[in-house]
């Protein structure tokens, strides 16, 4: 079912110059009211093309991904509520944890991890749920 914005105007589709895209039929993000959703972002060039790498490669391009899908919906990392976090190899999550932690230092969001379930082409993947920053979180 498509939703258009004309019949809810509080659903949007953000995206500018600097949002990953993919030749796939996604949305990098959608917003609903104060809720930004956004779509699993892997180790991609701002292209689509995967970018193949060390494990850590991935996970920080991945990262940096998501940091530009929420810029443009006007948030940030510090407003992520949830992740979901796909891992190809489970001698990775130790590597994993540490690196989550460097991006996620305090009140981490919740989260699920799913290993072992990647094709060839990736070794990281994660997707999250995030809210707009209010005027009281914006000065903390």
């Amino acid at each position: 079912m498509i939703i258009s914005t004309m019949l809810h105007p509080l659903v949007s589709y953000p995206s500018d110059a600097d949002t990953p895209v993919s030749n796939l039929p996604f949305s990098p993000c959608v917003v609903v009211g104060e809720m930004i959703f956004v779509s699993g972002q892997a180790s991609v060039d701002k292209t689509g093309k995967i970018v193949v790498d060390t494990f850590e490669g991935e996970f920080r391009r991945s990262i940096e991904n998501v940091k530009a899908v929420l810029k443009t919906a006007g948030t940030d990392l510090a407003h992520v509520v949830q992740t979901r976090n796909y891992i190809g190899n489970d001698s990775d999550l130790a590597l994993y944890n540490a690196l989550y932690r460097e991006y996620f230092p305090t009140h981490p969001p919740a989260r699920t991890t799913i290993v072992n379930c990647l094709g060839t082409a990736l070794k990281y993947e994660i997707e999250c749920i995030a809210v707009k920053p209010t005027s009281e979180s914006k000065a903390m």
